[in-house]
């Protein structure tokens, strides 16, 4: 069973489809596009992990996991122990992981690097705690995915507009406000994967924003490899692995967050139990050749997978995250034939005339482009100058 119904499904029931595993995606949007590719589709809500439950059991399924979708993470780590089956590990670490301020106490507990952070359940408290910040501070839902509700806050007078924002879109009706850690070069917000708790393929990306977007901090390119240093991968592997160890976590595809502060400190911001929205683990096999989709769905069904092990990236590659600049009417996707790459593949999800809206949130993306370059500097070039050669067209 698939939770969830977005189109960063499609590749995960391929893969189970491959292996002659009958799928069920489930959620409470019938029209959602990966239904149309699985063999059965329950309308339930992904969140509420006793209905979920329920669902499971009636359809006997053999293994569950909500693969880029982040809303169905806990409710598939709940199915997996209460049925069981092949799980990401103990349910009480999957929480943790899961919602943002306890996520953040965990770490200072057991002493990772971690910005001051605090987490609210009102608007009155987050407001009421407004003096007691050093701005800049990043406020965000706890539950949410997809940038969605997150505001860089400059000063106190933007604090509740932005705690405001936070609140309507998290799911659970809590937010958190923490210190911004102004990075040193880019961040990083790829997929790695553990086997029995021991990290096999760890990923580090150059995660890239659009400033001119409606949410700057909704990610709109990525590239491999990324900015940092041997030395800072290596100290950000060891600690994902202590961080998984701690928390007991067994075979899962994680999507995790990191970034070098000004302080020189290595963070690991977020690490989900997940594969990635924006494709990042396709964009990985085409990089390395290491296929984490077929393992994790081999491996949540409790069939042995093949090694994955780690592989170098072959070549430089980004991945665009195509996206109108406004709201408006689609008018096509225009590449200059001048553009300095292989165009390994476009994947436009929308046909000319379509509405469109600003990009705000991940769900705002009309589709994406997959590039190889023949060295770092050329990839650079056309990353910061996008538009001379890659524009989307909207009325």
């Amino acid at each position: 069973m698939l939770l969830g119904g977005i189109r960063y499904l499609l590749p995960v029931i391929e893969a189970a489809h491959k292996q002659g595993y009958y799928v069920i995606t489930a959620d409470y949007i019938p029209d959602n596009i990966a239904h149309k590719y699985s063999d059965e589709y329950v309308n339930v809500s992904i969140v509420d992990k006793e209905a979920v439950l329920r669902v499971a059991r009636e359809k006997k399924i053999d293994g569950i996991m909500s693969f880029g979708v982040d809303p169905g993470v806990v409710s598939a780590s709940y199915v997996q122990n209460q049925m069981g089956l092949p799980s990401f590990g103990p349910f009480e670490s999957v929480e943790i992981l899961q919602n943002k301020d306890r996520f953040r106490a965990f770490l200072a507990e057991n002493d990772f690097n971690v910005p001051q952070a605090k987490g609210y359940a009102t608007v009155e408290d987050a407001i009421g705690d407004a003096k007691q910040w050093n701005y800049p501070v990043i406020v965000k839902p706890t539950d949410s995915a997809g940038s969605k509700g997150v505001t860089r806050v400059e000063n106190i007078e933007q604090l509740k507009d932005a705690v405001g924002y936070a609140f309507d879109k998290s799911i659970s009706g809590h937010i958190i406000i923490e210190d911004f850690i102004e990075k040193l070069g880019c961040s990083s917000d790829t997929d790695s994967m553990s086997v029995d708790g021991k990290l096999v393929f760890t990923s580090f990306c150059a995660q890239r924003f659009d400033v001119n977007a409606t949410n700057p901090y909704t990610p709109a390119a990525y590239s491999w490899p990324s900015t940092f240093t041997k030395e800072q991968e290596d100290y950000l592997t060891s600690e994902i692995q202590r961080l998984i160890t701690l928390l007991g976590l067994k075979t899962v595809v994680y999507n995790i967050e990191t970034r070098i502060g000004t302080d020189g400190k290595p963070y690991i911001m977020e690490l989900t139990p997940r594969g990635g929205g924006n494709r990042l683990c396709e964009m990985l096999r085409y990089a390395t050749g290491v296929d984490m989709i077929t393992a994790i769905t081999r491996a949540m069904v409790g069939d042995p997978i093949e090694s994955i092990e780690q592989r170098p990236y072959n070549g430089h590659w980004a991945e665009i995250i195509l996206h109108a600049d406004k709201n408006g009417v689609f008018g096509g996707l225009q590449i200059d034939s001048s553009l300095p790459a292989e165009i390994v593949e476009e994947d436009l999800w929308i046909k000319s005339g379509a509405h469109v809206r600003g990009f705000e949130a991940a769900n705002d993306a009309i589709g994406t482009l997959v590039l190889k370059f023949k060295d770092a500097i050329t990839l650079e070039n056309v990353i910061a100058n996008q538009a001379q050669w890659i524009k989307v067209l909207v009325k």
